[in-house]
């Protein structure tokens, strides 16, 4: 592949560029490859005078690595992915994309808003799951800006989801801002406009593992929610908000991922583990911390914030050994998870639920921080 060109407009140097050491805000691209529809595909690298860095594909809005600190300042990897374009248009398990247009699942792939009833493909049988098919995962972003901006270097994604894409109304015009900022944060702002009642839950489905390698059942997880959506045998919300208390889906105090993980419980079971949203305990829309995690061994600490009233928590428990990523990593059961933020399963058809209609005239807007540090 060709090497790292700094930009500027059409190519030139960033002020911060290699020439001018590592410990810089800076952003690189480089081409890496072509879509199924023959559309270029580009490689964004961001980079933090913190010793951070995000890499991000304008194919699915992927975030391809994220090299993190640990306590002594090695840096380290701490998504799942692949090296390569060609690893994503094989086979994944929506690593690291900007999920879209609806995020999690809609029963039985059908809904009504705005006086229509809408069918969907049940590509999680008898479900849809992750806007579909061809979702916003697995589109080609048009790039409205590379550079270094107020709040650190910064990539903006355009896409418009024409109206029936999917089966979905509406001509969906998003905006998606990715910002790796000062304290070590990977910043993702979301906006979109519609033309026609429509329903949306973007999020994003990073697999993280603090450590590198290994399982993740020694990570210590607090979430900031005292109930959860209890599920049916297909991961459909039943409508309950059940509380946590008493349950193995209590982690309001620190909790290692594997200490009630392989505990006998309905909802485990269907979920082979935790697969659930939990309902965070927060007012609508404000930015608050969701989610804390932390890993003894690089003492690398992961904290989430979202606007959005719910996350989802999913341990991996679907990837088994068929998959090798990076490094030649075998990525088996439980090596990843994925903290998602979003509305809630299904919510189209439970009226109890957050509302997830956007309507011609109004902004959809929904904020994702993952925060790094160490302890």
């Amino acid at each position: 592949m060709m090497e790292w060109m700094l930009l500027l407009g059409a190519g030139a140097c960033l002020v911060g560029c290699a020439t001018s050491g590592p410990h810089v805000d800076r952003i690189s691209r480089k081409p890496c490859g072509t879509a199924p529809d023959g559309q270029s595909v580009e490689m964004f690298s961001l980079r933090n005078a913190g010793g951070m860095q995000a890499t991000i594909m304008n194919y699915g809005g992927i975030v391809t690595s994220l090299r993190v600190p640990d306590r002594n300042g090695n840096p380290g990897d701490v998504v799942l992915g692949y090296e390569h374009l060609d690893g994503y248009l094989k086979s994944t398990p929506y690593f690291g994309c900007l999920v879209g247009r609806y995020g999690n699942r809609i029963a039985k792939g059908q809904f009504s808003v705005g006086g229509g009833s809408y069918t969907l493909a049940t590509n999680n049988p008898p479900n849809a799951l992750h806007g579909g098919l061809q979702g916003f995962d697995k589109v080609v972003w048009k790039v409205l800006k590379a550079d270094v901006g107020p709040d650190g270097p910064r990539l903006v994604l355009h896409y418009v989801s024409k109206d029936g894409e999917e089966g979905y109304p509406g001509n969906l015009s998003v905006t998606a801002t990715y910002t790796l900022t000062a304290d070590n944060a990977l910043r993702l702002d979301y906006k979109a406009t519609t033309d026609k009642p429509t329903v949306l839950n973007l999020t994003q489905h990073s697999y993280f593992n603090l450590r590198g390698s290994g399982d993740i059942l020694g990570h210590v997880v607090q979430i900031n929610g005292d109930k959860f959506t209890p599920v049916d045998a297909t991961l459909i919300p039943t409508g309950e908000l059940r509380p946590v208390e008493g349950t193995p889906f209590d982690f309001r105090k620190p909790t290692a991922i594997g200490a009630r993980v392989s505990q006998q419980d309905e909802q485990l079971n269907f979920g082979k583990g935790y697969d659930h949203n939990w309902v965070i305990n927060k007012p609508w829309g404000e930015l608050v911390l969701m989610a804390r995690v932390v890993e003894p061994v690089t003492g690398r600490v992961l904290e989430v914030l979202s606007t959005e009233p719910g996350v989802q928590f999913y341990c991996g428990n679907f990837l088994d050994g068929t998959i090798t990523g990076k490094g030649g990593w075998v990525y088996q059961f439980r090596n990843g998870f994925c903290f998602e933020p979003q509305h809630y399963p299904d919510s189209p058809n439970h009226p109890a639920f957050p509302t997830t209609e956007l309507k011609p005239g109004q902004t959809y807007q929904n904020t994702i921080i993952y925060r790094f540090s160490t302890q």
